[in-house]
């Protein structure tokens, strides 16, 4: 009988990411997940370590970002704009705020979702398309090692994975 991985010890898993993102109505899949995998590669991340797509309810419907949350095989959870408004955001923007209720998307949705000691990794990006203005932002948290997805904050999950425990 062969033993595989005995006297080894695997090093103890990364603490999970979260990626907050914003979205502009009818905005792709393709235009959302390009986006995510571009930020997580350039900041030496993995995408098997994304555990939560998150952001503010009103755009938890938006067909791009289900899809996209969907083609990760993870969550989406949309956030009350109220909720997203208290988080402090080291880039706000009046653009949101005009659409939405908060001066910021991505990166509040990210730290809101990583939950307390959550711990903003990659500030707001935004998709650059070449034939027209993006409709996508992202931005990356990671949640500490002692908070649990479901703990993070108020989540709503706009999409539930039959796979969660049900």
């Amino acid at each position: 009988m062969e033993v595989i991985g005995r006297g080894t010890a695997s090093p103890p898993p990364a603490a999970p990411l979260v990626v907050g993102v914003g979205a502009g109505r009818g905005v792709s899949a393709d235009e959302v997940l390009g986006l995510v995998e571009v930020t997580l590669a350039e900041a030496g991340l993995s995408p098997r370590g994304v555990t939560e797509l998150a952001t503010v309810e009103a755009k938890a419907e938006e067909a791009g970002l289900l899809t996209a949350a969907e083609r990760l095989g993870v969550p989406l959870c949309g956030y009350p704009a109220e909720a997203l408004a208290a988080v402090e955001v080291p880039n706000p923007s009046t653009a949101p705020l005009a659409a939405v209720g908060t001066t910021g998307v991505a990166e509040a949705a990210a730290l809101l979702a990583a939950g307390p000691g959550g711990q903003l990794l990659v500030a707001k990006r935004k998709s650059t398309p070449h034939d027209r203005p993006g409709k996508a932002t992202c931005a990356v948290a990671r949640r500490p090692a002692a908070v649990k997805s479901g703990q993070g904050g108020q989540r709503r999950p706009a999409v539930d994975r039959p796979d969660a425990g049900q």
